[in-house]
């Protein structure tokens, strides 16, 4: 599909967009500010801080001096595939954390790597021999490493005071010396706790695609599943473990007693976040299995598709609350919830903002889990299909508003020529089409936004300086269709860009494709990529801007009014800038955080489909690093390529 999306730049030409500008002055919480500071220097973890902030309190570079940033040095991991029957095609979705004054990461592969900060030098390097085909999705990928250190110094200075924990994708969590890199022998068996090995209770095997959680001496994670495949999919059970023993500590699962032996899932495979005063772990949830048919899950599933919150020291929900009822759209949460202290009516006010593929942003307070901002549950479609119960209505925030379209009408076919244009405008109209969560059918739906989202696992990023959050998005139309197993025809159903899923056990296979034109384009209109500020003191949205372009491998780059689909997530930074790479087109772009005008780009070897990250090493200087691998699973241009800039 990618392949083809990428194509319509060759006929790139023109277009127009609306950009809105700031219009009241910055919102300060200056409690956010002052835990950051305290650790300014560094990035130590997946989120730039447990809480998944993405927020630097660095502010060397800035926007008076980012014009003067360049590249400092480059990181080869040596890990690059196409895909083949040896070796799955590798993504580079990795972000590295910085702490301990040094860099720690994780290669397609599932190398664990440390490197000097600034040179870029590898240090050491852990293979723990992770299977190079047969993963997840034909796909070899990490993205990234959790840090734990002894809480006194005593200790740090032993071997294995200080920690470096990850799953390498097959489902194995790791425990490395931080200094080292050698395994930690009185973690698990011999420094590894193999969770493939342990009872998912269903169909399928384990993997780990999002870094780890860590609080105290609890290390906790949850695990990702094959989606559309089994009715009785494994369990999304979340895990918890002794980070010095590798001992269990707690589960939890979703997934109601009474329905796990029908089915399975709704599992938090994307990263998880912390509230490190309460001890509190937050997980966004997917889908019940199977994904796109719930006629063997007609009860409730409270915890699917939800923003949950854990006790770390337990395993005990403290409460949850559902963005998606029934999934039947696919429509996981895909990033950490992010944790932020708000000026809401006047006060302030600890919040969890989680982004969703519908686009929808919820802002739930924190205690209790309700909304900050009013959400109405709204009439949707019933479903057709035979056993099938939809549920009949779906939260809807009234604020923030939503990211990206929710509503496509035939009409509103895009299309670069004439012909193009009625293409587009004739599959629309084949289409069930009743807006956002009208239910797959056997004859087709609309699926808009698709189940790329919306937002993805980049989530967003919260300025606690201005009151922003910041949030990049992509804007497509797909389809998905039930079709009877009986009358399933590979020859015929299967053209290009239609994907398959299996769903074993039920009369029907599921076939899904992103909308595009016979010359290649989106068939929703433009633009196809956003980044957005919204202002959590009142849920409005600050500005908005096209976001991302495509670079064919004949140079040619589409105009920067149409956006792109696009994957990454975006920082902040006291300096008053956000850093994004995610765009396809190969470059890491500034803007400032105030107007969303774009003020510095750099090229990179390949899409840089990672969030970025920053820190200040010894040396004194700022840098920025971002992962530029590209995305094998998508067809983009690959590299081993981690960059750093620092200003000159």
């Amino acid at each position: 599909m990618w392949r083809r999306l990428i194509s319509f730049a060759l006929l790139a030409a023109l277009a127009a967009c609306q950009q809105r500008g700031p219009d009241r002055p910055p919102v300060i919480a200056r409690a956010d500010i002052a835990a950051v500071e305290a650790q300014a220097s560094e990035w130590p973890s997946y989120g730039g801080q447990p809480s998944s902030t993405k927020y630097s309190a660095l502010d060397q570079i800035n926007t008076a001096n980012v014009a003067s940033l360049r590249r400092a040095w480059v990181w080869h991991s040596g890990e690059v595939s196409t895909g083949s029957e040896t070796v799955d095609a590798t993504v580079g979705e990795m972000t590295p954390i910085y702490v301990n004054a040094r860099l720690y990461g994780c290669t397609p592969y599932g190398r664990a790597v440390a490197l000097d900060p600034a040179t870029g030098r590898e240090l050491w390097s852990y293979d723990p021999h992770k299977p190079r085909t047969g993963n997840m999705y034909h796909e070899n990928y990490c993205r990234g490493v959790a840090y734990w250190q002894a809480p006194d110094a005593a200790t740090r200075a032993q071997p294995c005071g200080k920690r470096i924990l990850y799953g390498a994708q097959n489902a194995v969590l790791h425990a490395l010396d931080a200094d080292t890199g050698r395994l930690c022998t009185g973690f698990g068996q011999n420094g590894r706790v193999d969770l493939g090995a342990m009872d998912y209770k269903g169909e399928g095997r384990p993997a780990n695609t999002s870094p780890p959680a860590v609080w105290g001496n609890v290390v906790a994670l949850g695990t990702a599943v094959q989606d559309n495949m089994y009715r009785n999919s494994l369990d999304g059970i979340v895990r918890a473990f002794d980070v010095v023993t590798g001992k269990q500590l707690w589960s939890w699962n979703p997934i109601p007693d009474d329905i796990s032996a029908v089915t399975g899932a709704a599992n938090a495979w994307a990263p998880l976040s912390v509230d490190a005063m309460r001890g509190w772990l937050f997980l966004p949830t997917g889908s019940a299995s199977w994904d796109t048919l719930g006629v063997n899950r007609l009860d409730r599933i409270p915890d699917a598709n939800a923003v949950v919150a854990l006790d770390m020291r337990t395993g005990r929900k403290v409460w949850s609350y559902q963005t998606v009822h029934h999934d039947l759209w696919d429509y996981d949460l895909p990033a950490a919830p992010t944790l932020a202290t708000i000026d809401h009516n006047g006060r302030p006010a600890e919040a969890v903002i989680q982004a969703t593929k519908t686009g929808n942003i919820f802002v739930l307070d924190r205690e209790t889990g309700k909304p900050l901002f009013p959400v109405a549950e709204r009439k949707v479609p019933a479903s057709d299909m035979p056993g099938e119960r939809a549920s009949l209505t779906q939260p809807m925030p009234l604020l923030p508003h939503a990211v990206t379209s929710q509503h496509l009408a035939a009409e509103d076919a895009w299309g670069l020529l004439g012909f193009d244009t009625a293409a587009c405008r004739t599959r629309l109209k084949s289409l069930r089409n009743e807006g956002l969560f009208t239910p797959p059918s056997i004859n087709g739906s609309l699926l808009h936004p698709s189940f790329l989202g919306g937002t993805n696992w980049g989530g967003l990023a919260y300025d606690p300086a201005t009151g922003l959050a910041v949030v990049n998005s992509s804007n497509l139309a797909a389809s998905v269709r039930l079709v009877p197993r009986a009358k399933f025809d590979p020859k015929r159903d299967l053209r290009p860009g239609v994907s398959y899923y299996e769903m074993q056990g039920s009369p029907y296979v599921m076939l899904r494709e992103v909308l595009m034109s016979p010359l290649g384009v989106p068939c929703n209109p433009p633009p196809w990529g956003r980044l957005t500020a919204i202002d959590m003191k009142t849920g409005q949205t600050r500005w908005q801007v096209p976001f991302g372009r495509i670079t064919t491998s004949s140079g040619i780059t589409s105009p920067a009014a149409w956006g792109a689909p696009n994957q990454g997530g975006p920082i902040v930074t006291r300096g008053g800038l956000i850093f994004i790479g995610a765009s396809l087109d190969s470059r890491l772009r500034a803007y400032d955080i105030q107007t969303g005008r774009e003020l510095w780009q750099a090229f990179v070897p390949a899409p840089a489909t990672a969030t970025p990250m920053t820190f200040r090493h010894t040396d004194g200087r700022q840098y920025v690093v971002v992962n530029t691998g590209g995305h094998g699973g998508f067809g983009t241009r690959l590299s081993d390529a981690l960059v750093a800039f620092a200003l000159r």
